[in-house]
This record gives C-alpha cells, structure tokens and sequence, in this order.
C-alpha cells in the first residue's frame, strides 16, 4: 500500500490517506467510519487516528483494518463499475471518501518525533571524502553513523524549497528513508526489519560551504543541513518492494535530475549497511519508538558535491530537482529565494 498525508486546501491540516488505483486519495478517517457501517470495524471513533504519525503509533492494529477497507472497497468498485451510467466516476459511488489524486496536495507522508540520517553508501563516502583530499576511514566499515536533523522542517512533494541565505553551495542529495511502525531496544538486524512500516524518496538539501565550515570544528553538520528535507511521495509498505528484493537488499534504481538533466544514477542495492542494520545500531542503548525516521545518506553520486561543480553547478533559485526511485515514485522540488 501507499499511504500519505495530503490537504484539500492551502492552511488546512494534514490528513492520513492512501492512494487507491492509482487515481484516488482515500481519506482513512471516513473509511474507518465507512468501515464501521459495513461491520468491519468494531474500534470508537474517538479512537480514530487523525494524522499519519497517530496511525504509526498503532500500526499493528490499523495496517490489517486498512487493507480489509481497502480490499472490501475495490470490490464494491468493481461491482458498481459494471453496472454504473456511462459518465458516473467511483467518487459519486464512495462520495467523500474519495478524492482524485491530481485535486489534492500531498506533504510529507508522516511528521516523524525524530530524524536519524544514516552515511550508509561507500561510494559516496569515498567520493566526498577525495573532494577534501581525505581517505576513507576504517571506522566506517564497522558501524553505520548517523547525524540528527530537524523533524521540523519537512517538506512534501511540489513544495518550494527556500534556499538558505547563508550559502551558495546548495545541493540536492538522492536518498531512501524508512519509517517505523514499531518500537524496540537492543535489536538484532533480524529483529529489525518487522519495525520498518514503509519507505520513501528523501532528499537531504545541503549547504556545502557552511558545512564545511561546520565539520572542521568536529562537530555537526548543523545549519548546512537542518534548513529543509523533502520527503515522499507516498510510505510504500515493504511488501510492495518484494518483487525488487534481492537477498537483504532492494534492486531499486535511483535517480536524480535537474531541470529535467539526468545529474545522479544509482541503486539501492548498493548500499553497504542494509536498513535493518542501521536501525539495530541506532536501537542500541536506547528505545526507538514508531513514526522514528531513518534515512540511508546519499547514494554514490548522488549529489553535485560528488559530481563537482565544475560540471554540474551548484543550484540556482529557479532549479527544480526531481528524484526518482523505482517502486517508491518521483519527489520533485524547486528552489526558491
């Protein structure tokens, strides 16, 4: 399934969905009390959970109601399409628990309580290492790292991304995020991949030169990063990666363009610290807790950082960045002053 967090009017709040046919927007709300009414759902509506990080909270209970939702109202759609007028569209059928996909705007799928980026692919370390004239270090390959960025600053697919008036070194970064359904400590890699509710497209806007700057002291990066991350267009579960699946990886190319120009290709199953993985190593002494946002870090070549601005120039207000993954969908952002 394809779940988001959409509005059908600028200043109004996010609202938990999924994506049906590929054509529609189904608001979760009213199809638990659509649900209710075919006797299918048996929970108060007071108990109705009211944004994406509310029904993360619960994934194990609301993930089966959905899909039975979700399968009982494609069989009705099925059913009334064979009898229904010529002209008649499944929206008058389901009513407001519908919404076509091109009238609605998408946010970021879940407003995560935190947010972890993970350095997860050896090429782009050693690339962006050799732009500073530095060698990999063996730490590296012991343990995944990771840096916390700001849950605060999320932005969804089409939104402008405003660009930092403290740098003119903006990048793009190409990344996959998962997102937690549920919580543990100490977790072993095998434990690991039942906590993973789904995944995204994430893109890690960067100010390089202020970055750089950053990390000579030793610590960060700080304002280099935490300025703006796009994020979706939709939480895809895990089950719908199956077909990509190659052993503990996902055959999923990756994709980066600007202004329509291919700048990154990549793929997924080049990762060296699968998700499970990083998500053990953050688990480690603490409790995760569901609606936590894991990021992978940049695939290889996955960012002007790497591919040098002497060839692919650092992002100009008017840019707009499309990334693409396969299975997971496209998150397009453009830069604005």
């Amino acid at each position: 399934m394809k779940f988001v967090s959409y509005q059908t009017a600028h200043f109004a709040p996010l609202r938990p969905g999924w994506i049906l046919s590929d054509r529609w927007v189904v608001d979760m709300e009213l199809s638990l009390y659509w649900g209710r009414e075919e006797g299918i759902v048996d929970i108060s509506p007071t108990l109705f959970p009211k944004t994406m990080y509310q029904v993360l909270q619960r994934w194990d209970l609301w993930l089966p109601m959905i899909r039975t939702i979700d399968t009982l109202m494609r069989e009705r759609m099925a059913n009334w399409g064979a009898q229904a007028e010529p002209g008649e569209q499944a929206h008058q059928f389901l009513g407001p628990l519908l919404h076509s996909a091109d009238t609605v705007h998408l946010g970021p799928p879940v407003q995560p309580s935190t947010f972890r980026d993970f350095y997860a692919f050896e090429e782009h370390v050693r690339n962006a290492r050799a732009r500073r004239g530095l060698d990999v270090v063996p730490e590296w390959y012991e343990f995944p790292v990771f840096y916390f960025s700001n849950p605060n600053a999320l932005l969804g697919p089409g939104e402008p991304v405003r660009r930092p008036p403290y740098t003119t070194m903006l990048d793009y970064e190409l990344e996959t995020a998962c997102v937690l359904g549920k919580g543990g400590i100490d977790v072993s890699p095998e434990e690991a991949e039942s906590m993973i509710a789904g995944y995204m497209i994430l893109n890690d806007w960067s100010a390089r030169d202020v970055q750089r700057a950053e990390m000579k002291v030793g610590l960060g990066p700080a304002k280099g990063k935490d300025f703006a991350t796009s994020l979706g267009p939709w939480l895809v579960t895990p089950d719908e990666l199956e077909p990509y699946r190659i052993g503990d990886r996902y055959d999923l190319e990756m994709t980066a363009t600007v202004n329509g120009e291919v700048y990154s290709k990549g793929n997924l199953k080049d990762i060296y610290f699968t998700f499970p993985q990083m998500i053990s190593r953050a688990s480690q002494g603490v409790r995760l807790e569901p609606g936590e946002l894991i990021g992978s870090g940049t695939v290889g070549s996955g960012c002007i950082l790497e591919l040098g601005p002497e060839t692919h120039p650092w992002l100009q207000v008017g840019d707009t960045v499309m990334l693409t993954i396969t299975g997971l969908g496209s998150l397009s952002n453009t830069v604005v002053e």
